[in-house]
Parts: structure tokens; C-alpha cells; sequence
């Protein structure tokens, strides 16, 4: 959420980062006369409550009868209108909250102008993708071949877009995961396994509602909303707290699996398990203080790199335009893996720094040194990576004319074999 302050000292800022989103910047208007209307009525309201006050105290100490009762017809006027501002307050508020809750993050003045994807910029480019001296084959069609993926078994079991990952290939995405969690552990971040699961707040908190409602899956009878992403639980971690600035920042990484409703129509982009409603990914997540943000992002950034280059898979970055951004984000880095079976650049991550956004929504604030006053924490999160689709990769990139995959040095401990060969393909049954 946006600091009000900026709409009532800078708001010709919020248009125009609202322009460059490609979003409406009348809603400036409108909170603008929201914000007038609410400390409106809360002036009347406390001079009201003033003079109830007094009147009471007055009526307390006695008097004339006459002027006695003059003060109690004065007092019952002072309810009855303060009951209707009360009311009034209510309203406003609750309209106030639902336009802030709505206008996303302001893009940062580094952010590239764009209107959506194809204005992103690649920012470099790391490793060559493979050669290959044979056609090489997509996952889509090389895991049926060496029994490690079974579309058929997971369309049946759950419909369109899922999938059943058996033998090795079960291992090696166990592998990938536990690879990741370590890397990140080794470079200061503390694992966390948060819920799969949290109640309403926990989504509203971190950007998810009211704008991503729709692909969201939520257990309407015990309030369950089911983590699209480890960064909803994350965020939440110390909603409400004030922390103190001595112990920031604060790094952390999870692990879990991601539900989201996809709106996925035919093509390329969702072939395979390239897109689906339920899938892996581990998530790092940052605290920290405004003036090391920055910073901050770009040891993110670094760190996801990092995995991408312990795997050896050629990848590229792109920083997104701002017509592009995520809801909460003032600025975002993609990682792309190269995926020679596809012939394609797939996103494995979304690093981003979300400023103060998140903070403001969860009541996460910080002390200011010295004993100063408190502000609220800036929040970064990115994943550290995404499966399946560095699953794809590895799978694509490794493999040999046999039809088999070369697994990547660093997994081979986690794997137990060097090699994943073709297994007895299950009949369909």
C-alpha cells in the first residue's frame, strides 16, 4: 500500500507513476477528496467529543434547572450528531481502504518505460546454450520416453495440467529443492517452512487480494486461502511487529508447493509442465531497512544467479518495464533459463524490491536507532528458483542421443547416479 502522505504532498508523483503502469491516475482524485472528507469529519468528531465533554462535566456540577436541562437538549443534539459522523467515518474509511488497497506500487525512476513484455530489456546474458549434434528432444516428449513423467496418470487423477513426476525424475526434483534450500542456507538465509495454507489477511497483506482473487484457491468454510507463493506466508512472518534495527536485515528462504488458478489457453507457453495449478518453488525473502534496499536486491539477484550457474544452465536477465511489474513491485529482474528441448527462454524467477508496499499492509515497521520512532520495514522476494521449469532445463540442456540425462555435478550427491537412463515405461492401463 502507498503512503497516504504522498497523495497529499506529491500527487502529480503517484500520476505519474500510475501513467507509467499503464493504470488510470484519476483514482489520485479520488483518494485525494477521500482523504479531505475523513480528517473532516474526524476534526468535527473531536471537536464534538470536546464539547460533550465539557457539557457533561458542566451538567455534573449543578446550576439552574432551566440551564441544566438546556445543556442536556445541547448533549443529546452532540450524540446524535456525532452517531451520524461516526457513521459517516466508517464509510469513508472503508472506501478510502478499498482505493488504496486497489492502486499498485509506483515503479522506481531506474525502471525502463514500456507497455508490457516486449519492452523488458535484457540486462546480460550468461553461458552459451548448448550444441547439440542431434535433434534434441522437448521434456514433453524425453520424460514419457525415460519413464520419469506421466501425463496420462496425473490427467486422470486431477484433470487438465497435472502431471505425475516418478523414479528419478521425482528424485530429481527432490534434488533441485534441496540443492537450492542449502545454497541459499550457506549464503545467510534461514530456512523457514511456513503453511500451505493461511487465513485471508495473510493474502491481503501481501499484495495477493483483492486484485489476484481470481487465482486464488480458498477453502470458503474454515477460511483457508492455499499459498500461491512461500512469499504470502514470508510476508506475514512478522505482520504486526516492530523490529528493531539492529536486527535487520533479515534473509529467509522456504520451500513450498504453489497453488494458483491459471486462465492458460493453447499454445507454446503452456505445453509440458511449463505452466500448471500446482507446482514447486523455493522463495527468498528479505527485511531490511530503506537505505539498504538497494543493495539488498542486488545480492538477490546475485544469489538466483547463483543457482542457475552452480547447475550450469545457460540464463539471461531482464529487467521489466514498468508497464510490466507485478502489483507490489517498484522494480523487478526476470531470470530466464534456456531450454534447448523447447527452444526457448523460460522465467525461472521474479526477483523484485516491493519498497515499503507489503510493509504498510502487514504493520511491519521498524525502530529507528537510537530509540528514534518507528517506519516501516522494506520488503524484497524472489524466487531462488522455480520448478518445474529449472526441472525442464536441466532435463533439456543434459540430454545425450540415447535418449538419456547427464545430471549436473552438484545434484549427483542428492541423486545417487550420474545418469538417468530410460526406465520401464508403465503401460497406460
Amino acid at each position: 500500500m502507498l503512503d497516504i502522505k504522498l497523495f497529499r504532498d506529491d500527487p502529480d508523483a503517484v500520476r505519474r507513476g500510475l501513467i507509467r503502469r499503464g493504470e488510470e491516475p484519476g483514482v489520485v482524485d479520488v483518494v485525494r477528496e477521500l482523504d479531505v472528507r475523513r480528517r473532516s469529519v474526524l476534526t468535527e468528531l473531536e471537536a464534538l467529543r470536546a464539547e460533550r465533554n465539557a457539557g457533561s462535566k458542566a451538567i455534573g456540577r449543578g446550576g439552574d434547572e432551566a440551564e441544566r436541562q438546556a445543556r442536556i437538549g445541547a448533549m443529546r443534539l452532540a450524540n446524535e450528531r456525532i452517531d451520524a459522523l461516526d457513521a459517516e467515518r466508517e464509510v469513508v474509511e472503508a472506501e478510502l481502504e478499498r482505493h488504496m488497497q486497489s492502486i499498485p506500487n509506483l515503479p522506481r525512476d531506474s525502471v525502463p518505460d514500456g507497455r508490457d513484455a516486449r519492452d523488458n530489456v535484457v540486462v546480460r546474458e550468461h553461458g552459451a546454450p548448448p550444441r547439440f549434434d542431434f535433434e534434441p528432444r522437448a521434456h514433453w516428449d524425453l520424460g514419457p520416453a525415460l519413464g520419469i513423467l506421466d501425463f496420462e496418470r496425473g490427467t486422470r487423477m486431477s484433470g487438465s495440467r497435472f502431471y505425475v513426476l516418478s523414479g528419478a525424475g521425482a528424485r530429481l526434483q527432490r534434488a533441485l529443492i534441496q540443492f537450492m534450500l542449502d545454497f541459499h542456507a550457506e549464503r545467510g538465509y534461514t530456512e523457514v517452512q511456513p503453511p500451505y495454507m493461511v487465513r485471508e489477511a495473510c493474502m491481503w497483506n501481501a499484495g495477493q487480494l483483492p486484485k489476484f482473487r481470481d487465482n486464488l484457491y480458498h477453502d470458503a468454510e474454515d477460511d483457508f486461502w492455499f499459498v500461491p507463493t512461500a512469499e504470502v506466508p514470508l510476508t506475514n512472518l512478522h505482520a504486526g511487529e516492530i523490529l528493531d534495527a539492529s536486527d535487520l536485515p533479515r534473509h529467509y528462504v522456504a520451500y513450498t508447493p504453489c497453488f494458483r488458478r491459471e486462465k492458460m489457453s493453447a499454445g507454446s507457453d503452456v505445453r509440458g509442465i511449463k505452466r500448471g495449478h500446482q507446482f514447486d518453488k523455493v522463495e527468498m525473502y528479505k527485511f531490511t531497512t530503506p537505505e539498504a534496499s538497494p543493495a539488498e536486491l542486488d545480492a538477490m539477484l546475485l544469489d538466483g544467479c547463483g543457482v542457475l550457474e552452480a547447475l550450469a544452465i545457460p540464463y539471461r536477465v531482464l529487467q521489466l518495464c514498468a508497464g510490466d511489474l507485478g502489483f507490489g513491485s517498484t522494480i523487478t529482474y526476470d531470470l530466464e533459463a534456456w531450454a534447448a528441448g523447447c527452444g526457448e527462454w523460460l522465467e525461472v524467477s521474479s526477483i523484485s524490491d516491493f519498497g515499503s508496499f507489503q510493509a504498510r499492509r502487514a504493520g511491519i515497521r521498524y525502530r529507528l536507532a537510537g530509540g528514534g520512532g518507528v517506519e516501516p520495514v522494506h520488503t524484497l522476494n524472489g524466487s531462488g528458483l522455480g520448478l518445474p521449469r529449472t526441472l525442464i532445463a536441466v532435463i533439456e540442456n543434459n540430454q545425450q542421443a540415447d535418449g538419456s540425462v547427464v545430471v549436473p555435478e552438484v545434484l549427483r550427491p542428492r541423486m545417487g547416479t550420474d545418469v538417468i537412463q530410460a526406465t520401464k515405461v508403465l503401460s497406460p492401463g
